[in-house]
C-alpha cells in the first residue's frame, strides 16, 4: 500500500465520521444519556478512535455507543472527580489511570482473565500501580515530537533545530501541558521527565523562560496553521503522521536526536459505570486484532496489540516514528504518577506560563 492509498483510507475515515457520529451514536453529554441495556458511554480523547471501530461494535453487538471527548488527562480526571455520572469507559494515558485507580474511581475489570488478552503486548503493560493489568487495557501508545512544515522550517533533527527557528522570524508552538513542555526541557538538561528534584526543575524552568519569546504560542490546536505554513513547526504526537503521509513533500515529523516523550494509552472501565457489562464487551471487542489494526490505521501511533501489527500496511510498519528503532525507542521517557510532587510541576508551569 502507497502513501496515497493509506492517505485516502484515512480521509475516508474523516469523512464518514461526521455521517456516522450524526446517524451511530451523536457526541453529546453523556449527562442527558439514557442509561439502560444495550447502552454504552464513551470519553476519549477528541477524534481519537476510529468512527468505524465503535459503528462496527454497534453492529456486532448491538449496544448504542455514545461518545463524549476530552483534551488532557486532567480535564478527564477533573470531570469523573466533579461528580459527573453515566460513563462506562475512559482513555486514560498510563500514569493518570494510576492516579484515577489511587483515588478509588475505576472498576476492576480482570482485563487480563478477558478474552483476547494473550494478543496484548507485557511491554506495554506500564502500569506501577497495576503492573498484571487487572483493571485497564493497554492499547495505544506512540512518540511525541515535532511536526513541521518543510517549506518555512527546512529539515529538523533536533530540539536545537526547532528552538532555532524564531532566529530566523519563524513562529513555533508548544503543548499546553505542563508534563510534556516541562518533560521537553528536562530532556534538554539530562534529567528524567520523573524528576522531582527542586534544582532540576529551577533548571527546567530558567531553560524554559529563556526560550519563551521564542514560543509563539502554548496550544493542541496547530494542524492547519502547520499545514498552512503560519506555524513553521510544532511539538506535537506523532498522529502527525497522519498529515506526513497526506503531504510527504511538505510535511514532517521527527523524534528529536535528544529524544522525548512518549505516551500510553489505556481503556479504563469506571467504578460507578453504569453499563459494565457492555463496557467488557467492548474490550473483547477492540482486542480483536482486526479491530485494533482499523483504529491504528486511523491513528498511525504505535498499538499494544501484537498481531495486529502484523495486519498493518509496509509503510506504516516502516515509518520511523509510528516504529521506532530500539535505539530511539531507549530515549523516550514516559510519565509516572508524581503523587503530591506534581504541586513542584504546577508551580514551575505556572512560573512560565505568567512569564512576560
Amino acid at each position: 500500500m502507497q502513501h496515497e492509498t493509506i492517505a485516502k483510507f484515512i480521509r475516508g475515515c474523516t469523512r464518514a465520521s461526521a455521517v456516522t457520529l450524526a446517524i451511530a451514536w451523536g457526541v453529546a453529554s453523556v449527562s442527558g444519556a439514557a442509561l439502560a441495556e444495550g447502552k454504552l458511554n464513551i470519553y476519549n480523547w477528541g477524534d481519537y478512535i476510529n468512527p468505524d471501530v465503535l459503528t462496527r461494535f454497534t453492529e456486532d453487538t448491538g449496544i448504542e455507543v455514545t461518545l463524549d471527548t476530552y483534551g488532557t488527562n486532567e480535564e478527564l480526571l477533573a470531570k469523573i472527580q466533579s461528580g459527573a455520572t453515566g460513563y462506562d469507559i475512559v482513555f486514560p494515558s498510563v500514569h493518570m489511570r494510576d492516579i484515577m485507580q489511587k483515588l478509588d474511581l475505576l472498576y476492576d475489570a480482570k482485563v487480563n482473565t478477558l478474552e483476547g488478552f494473550e494478543n496484548i503486548d507485557p511491554a506495554n503493560m506500564r502500569s506501577k500501580v497495576d503492573p498484571e493489568s487487572s483493571y485497564c487495557l493497554p492499547y495505544a501508545w506512540g512518540a511525541v515530537g515535532i511536526f513541521y512544515n518543510k517549506n518555512e522550517a527546512g529539515e529538523i533533527k533536533t530540539w536545537d533545530d526547532f528552538f532555532a527557528l524564531p532566529d530566523n522570524g519563524k513562529k513555533i508552538t508548544m503543548l499546553d501541558d505542563l508534563r510534556e513542555t516541562i518533560g521537553v526541557a528536562l530532556i534538554k538538561n539530562g534529567h528524567s521527565v520523573n524528576e522531582t528534584d527542586p534544582e532540576a526543575l529551577k533548571e527546567a524552568e530558567a531553560w524554559l523562560l529563556e526560550r519563551k519569546d521564542k514560543i509563539s504560542a502554548f496550544s493542541y490546536d496547530i494542524v492547519s496553521l502547520v499545514q498552512s505554513g503560519d506555524i513553521a513547526a510544532a511539538h506535537w504526537y506523532v498522529g502527525a503522521t497522519l498529515y506526513t503521509l497526506e503531504e510527504p513533500d511538505k510535511l514532517g515529523f521527527v523524534i528529536p536526536e535528544e529524544g522525548a516523550t512518549m505516551y500510553q494509552e489505556d481503556i479504563c472501565v469506571l467504578k460507578d459505570a453504569p453499563n459494565k457489562e457492555n463496557a467488557i464487551k467492548f474490550m473483547e471487542f477492540y482486542m480483536q486484532p482486526e479491530i485494533a489494526a482499523l483504529n491504528t490505521l486511523q491513528q498511525v501511533n504505535g498499538t499494544a496489540n501484537m498481531p495486529a501489527r502484523d495486519l498493518l500496511p509496509e509503510e506504516l510498519k516502516a515509518n520511523p516514528n509510528t516504529n521506532p528503532s530500539p535505539e530511539v525507542v531507549a530515549k523516550l521517557q514516559i510519565f509516572e504518577d508524581l503523587g503530591n510532587d506534581l504541586r513542584k510541576y504546577n508551580r514551575v508551569w505556572t512560573k512560565v506560563k505568567t512569564a512576560q
